[in-house]
């Protein structure tokens, strides 16, 4: 990984979970990493992410939506990793014109602010993969149709339209990398809207109840983080990725019971109980979701290594040392 070393990167959201994670695994391969992130206490940023590594990072405290401080900070950059988003779905319902904003507007930023002054760059978008909506064939794959349910992932499919636009308009070198549940340590693990995998694992280390809706038996995918870190990391180093969309994900699915009753396990503390779905839940519920990673294996070197219970151990091990910075 000697590419990287001396290369400016800049993570946008980058004291978030997958931005923070990508900030750590850049200043080991010896990159200049720089932060673009305001910290909005929605976005599920936490300072402490980076707090072991500060001195070695520059952090801009910069809104996405503002453009001059995007093309300030995108200028004499090598690779961008734009991480910075609104990612919760049902915050998105309640309010979709800031979650439109950062999702949208400030990606037109970012790809505007690049086509003008640095064409050059690298640009690792990431997606997700609630962006397909319901599954309508299985597995899903790249090609899959898009009906997404929530205003989050309807917002995170139209920026990518974005992204592949800019790259095959403008010649920028520009991927699309959808992630699945990602899990792991500098997750926020406070708040059920941004992710319930990493709001279980919370729960279980509080030893609460996690409460599973009706039976659970719907299959999810979930990826440890250092997975999706390496994909990115992978994917912004080859030219083959250009202009395309990858589902970075893992080779297994667990039902969402599966997930919770392992959670407990894994921790060793929490209960998994059992309820009724709530009336607000049931109309975002995509069912199943089966999800094929044969692209990504079949244009880059990658493939995923962590299982859940090791994901899962490794994660318990950062948490006991830091769960209080985690539950403010």
């Amino acid at each position: 990984m000697s590419y990287f070393e001396g290369k400016n990167i800049l993570i946008t959201g980058g004291l978030g979970f997958i931005g923070s994670n990508l900030v750590h695994k850049y200043v080991e391969l010896g990159a200049n990493v720089t932060i673009l992130d305001c910290l909005d206490p929605s976005a599920g940023g936490n300072l402490f992410n980076v707090q072991d590594i500060r001195q070695s990072i520059s952090i801009q405290y910069s809104n996405i939506e503002n453009f001059d401080q995007v093309s300030n900070a995108v200028s004499d950059k090598d690779i961008i990793f734009n991480c910075a988003a609104f990612t919760s779905h049902s915050g998105s319902m309640k309010d979709p014109w800031i979650n439109n904003t950062v999702n949208c507007v400030g990606t037109i930023n970012l790809l505007e602010a690049i086509r003008r002054f640095n064409c050059s760059v690298k640009l690792i978008h990431v997606g997700t993969s609630t962006q397909i909506g319901k599954m309508v064939h299985q597995p899903i794959n790249e090609t899959h149709s898009e009906f997404p349910l929530d205003f989050y992932s309807a917002n995170k499919v139209v920026s990518e339209k974005y992204v592949l636009i800019y790259a095959k308009m403008y010649g920028i070198r520009a991927t699309c990398i959808r992630l699945s549940n990602g899990f792991g340590p500098r997750a926020n693990i406070s708040r059920s809207d941004l992710a319930f995998n990493n709001y279980f694992i919370g729960l279980a280390l509080q030893g609460k109840d996690i409460l599973v809706y009706g039976t659970g038996d719907q299959k999810r995918n979930i990826l440890y983080v250092d997975d999706a870190v390496n994909a990115l990391i992978l994917a912004s180093q080859s030219e083959k990725t250009n202009a395309e969309t990858f589902f970075a994900v893992s080779d297994e699915h667990f039902s969402v019971a599966q997930i919770a009753e392992t959670i407990v396990k894994i921790i060793g503390s929490g209960r998994v109980k059992y309820v009724e779905w709530p009336n607000d839940k049931v109309s975002t519920e995509i069912g199943d979701a089966i999800i094929s990673n044969e692209k990504i294996k079949s244009v880059l070197p990658w493939t995923p290594q962590i299982s859940l219970e090791t994901g899962l151990t490794m994660t318990k091990e950062y948490y006991k040392k830091y769960l209080n910075e985690y539950l403010r």
